[in-house]
């Protein structure tokens, strides 16, 4: 790392000891139009350039996309994150290397490449991370095909690791540490270890039966069955003639529709892995991290794409400056 930051600051003297040179011999000269343009245009690709460089080894500018962070992190957020927490990433969307001494530690509020981004190309994804991080954030080229901004980049919290499982109930996590054998809740874990509040529950506990029944109702439809049984339609009448969106808890919703399904048809194997797969709880692998979001009901994390491989992720988010009254660090929060 020394010897790295050594080459940057050898070559730093070296390039402004050039472009002093080329100034005075400049000035030495009658000034016209076209000096006066490739001055401006020299210290424009000169400060880009270093953007460029500070944005991927050090600091990275990131705007916060989704809702998938709220009580934490608003959408329209500018964020820092600190790209060299867990190793150096030696080129963009580029796997990182020193990375076993930088390891994530739990709570921590990460960026990651998103395991489910359809790649245009090595070349167009290096050059849309190069373009956006020489703007500051500002123009982003990566688009999906409705011509919203392709989210290459996802942030959130580092829940669970290497050994851990995660299980959901009623939209609730239990979590099994990598060396237990019973689970303990998200909250009582969090408390005992004095870690963060932790996620943001927008789903009441009573409109469960309710979104639980919609899913099996759907399972139902699925196999072109109408005769549903009625404590599941009355249970879906709890919640039919409200306001409230029934899917937004979606893998709640997900998981009551898959385990219809196998009780519909216990004799189908997909139907019988999808079901035990919820049952299971997510399992992480060594060297990965489950990423979950703070506001847990709307948020598309690793309970749906799964763990993250560890030199995947981007950087760590350390703090937020802007808006300028929600200045603050994210540290620990």
């Amino acid at each position: 790392m020394d010897k790295f930051f050594s080459f940057i600051e050898t070559y730093t003297v070296k390039f402004l000891t050039h472009k002093k040179a080329k100034r005075a011999l400049i000035k030495s000269k009658k000034r016209t139009l076209f000096t006066e343009l490739y001055s401006w245009v020299d210290a424009l690709v000169f400060a880009i350039f270093w953007v460029i460089i500070i944005n991927q080894y050090l600091f990275q500018l990131f705007v916060i996309p989704t809702p998938s962070m709220v009580g934490t992190m608003n959408v329209g957020d500018r964020v820092i994150v600190n790209k060299d927490s867990y190793g150096i990433e030696l080129y963009p969307a580029g796997e990182k290397i020193f990375t076993d001494t930088r390891r994530v530690q739990r709570d921590d509020i990460i960026t990651f490449y998103n395991p489910e981004y359809d790649s245009k190309g090595p070349f167009f994804d290096i050059l849309s991370q190069v373009i956006y991080m020489g703007t500051l954030t500002l123009v982003n080229i990566d688009k999906n095909e409705d011509g919203t901004p392709a989210e290459r980049l996802y942030v959130k919290r580092a829940v669970g690791f290497s050994g851990d499982r995660v299980n959901f109930n009623n939209g609730n996590l239990s979590l099994m540490l990598n060396g237990t054998s019973s689970y303990i809740s998200e909250n009582e874990f969090r408390e005992i270890n004095e870690l963060s509040k932790g996620p943001n529950r927008s789903v009441d506990q009573a409109m469960y039966p309710g979104l639980k029944a919609a899913g099996k109702i759907s399972a139902y439809q699925e196999m072109n069955i109408n005769n549903i049984p009625s404590y599941i339609v009355n249970n879906y009448r709890e919640i039919e003639n409200t306001s409230y969106n029934y899917i937004f808890d979606r893998y709640e919703y997900e998981r009551s529709y898959r385990k219809m399904l196998h009780s519909i048809d216990p004799s189908n194997m997909t139907f019988r892995s999808d079901a035990s797969r919820y049952d299971n709880g997510i399992y992480i692998p060594n060297d990965y991290v489950l990423p979950l979001g703070d506001n847990r009901d709307n948020s598309h994390d690793g309970r749906y794409f799964g763990p993250v491989k560890e030199n995947k992720i981007n950087g760590r988010v350390i703090g937020r400056f802007w808006p300028l009254n929600r200045i603050s660090s994210l540290v620990n929060k």
